[in-house]
This record gives structure tokens, C-alpha cells and sequence, in this order.
């Protein structure tokens, strides 16, 4: 293993993949906040500090896995507490929490795509950390797209799996709920087949085409 090549993708990439868990652990805190339910704002989960997301396997492990196999750092941050019951409109306030964190991710996608364009059509390339910048916010684009798409897979526990059940009855939902117990096994199949990077695809045409398209705008 190349020690040196290691903590260079380990420096590049942690930076993107910090913002990406945080600020979709923060979203879903605050959006709760916005319904009514104060229970992530009184753990001190309403906070940009990755002190207060931290997960051993989710902020480590998996990430370390990533940077050692070379490809894109993914993970997760501990999941903020959510209380239904405080909010002032359950169905409503199940979906927007759910989806604020995976929104936060495209926003912060379209803010590194952003800022890619403009390291690349703006600072000279004999700035001195020209090519560290332009990976790092190339990779944080990457990041927070397979965050994104990951999180809206419409299965158990994953925000898109809670997004799906608004729209249905209630004994519905609790059925579907139940495919919870089969969670390990799906990620398993996703992680170790080719079905991932086939979901994956689309999303990461459109971040390189969304790149493409602001530097053509400040080129």
C-alpha cells in the first residue's frame, strides 16, 4: 500500500465528506425544529460541530475503507432523534425531515460544483495548492451526490423509504416499515453488485453536467 498516496486521498476527500455528513445530520435537526419537534435541538444535534454526528463505524470505518480502496469516501453520521409526535403536522413534517437531508447534500453539490468552476476558470493554475483545491471540491461534489441518491433509495431505514410512507395508510406503511429486518442484506447486495453504481450513474452525469454547464458560465 502506498502510505503517501493514502493520506493524500484521506486529506482530500475528508474535507467534503465531513460537510456532507454534517450538514445532512443539521438539516434534518433543523427542519425537525421547524415542525415542532425540539428533541435534536435539546441533545445539541442542531449544530454544524462533527463532535456531535460522530459514528465509529459511519465517520470511520467505512470512510477509511473508501480512502483505502481508493474510490469516493462514504459514510454516515449519527442519525438525529426525531419525535413524530411533536410535530404539527405528522405526514408533512415525516417528509420534509426526511428529505431536508438529502436536500442539503444536492445544495451542497451545486455550492462545490460552483466553486469547482471557479477554481478552474478564475485562479491561475500556477497557484500553489491549484490542483489540491480543484480535487477536493471535485470529490465533495462527488460525495454529496452518492449521499444524496443513497439516502432517497425508497428502502427501510432510509429517508426515502420515510418519504414513501406519508402516502400511505396506516397499516400500509407499518407493513412496509417491516422491510427494515431485510436492510442488511440490501445494502450488502448493493455494496458488493454492480446495482449501486447503476443507481449512481444518472446522479453523477448530472453533477459533472452541472460542473460543465458553470464553467461555461464563467468561462
Amino acid at each position: 500500500m502506498d502510505v503517501s498516496a493514502f493520506i493524500m486521498r484521506l486529506a482530500i476527500g475528508l474535507p467534503g465528506f465531513l460537510l456532507a455528513i454534517v450538514f445532512h445530520e443539521a438539516a434534518h435537526a433543523w427542519m425537525a425544529t421547524r415542525f415542532g419537534d425540539q428533541t435534536a435541538k435539546s441533545l445539541g444535534r442542531l449544530s454544524l460541530n462533527p463532535a456531535v454526528h460522530y459514528d465509529p463505524i459511519g465517520t470511520v470505518i467505512f470512510p477509511l475503507i473508501g480512502a483505502l480502496m481508493g474510490g469516493v469516501m462514504f459514510g454516515w453520521a449519527k442519525p438525529v432523534p426525531v419525535d413524530p409526535r411533536q410535530f404539527k403536522n405528522v405526514k408533512q413534517g415525516i417528509f420534509w425531515v426526511s428529505f431536508a437531508g438529502p436536500l442539503a447534500n444536492i445544495l451542497l453539490a451545486i455550492i462545490c460544483a460552483f466553486g469547482y468552476a471557479i477554481m478552474v476558470t478564475q485562479v491561475p493554475q500556477d497557484f500553489v495548492f491549484f490542483t489540491q483545491f480543484v480535487e477536493m471540491l471535485r470529490i465533495a461534489v462527488m460525495i454529496n451526490i452518492v449521499i444524496a441518491v443513497f439516502n432517497l433509495i425508497p428502502f427501510p431505514p432510509l429517508d426515502g423509504s420515510k418519504m414513501v410512507s406519508t402516502f400511505l395508510d396506516y397499516n400500509a406503511a407499518r407493513k412496509y416499515e417491516e422491510l427494515q429486518r431485510y436492510s442488511f442484506v440490501f445494502i450488502f447486495i448493493l455494496w458488493f453488485t454492480p446495482i449501486l453504481g447503476y443507481l449512481m450513474m444518472p446522479a453523477i452525469m448530472a453533477g459533472t453536467g452541472l460542473v460543465n454547464v458553470f464553467i461555461r458560465l464563467l468561462a
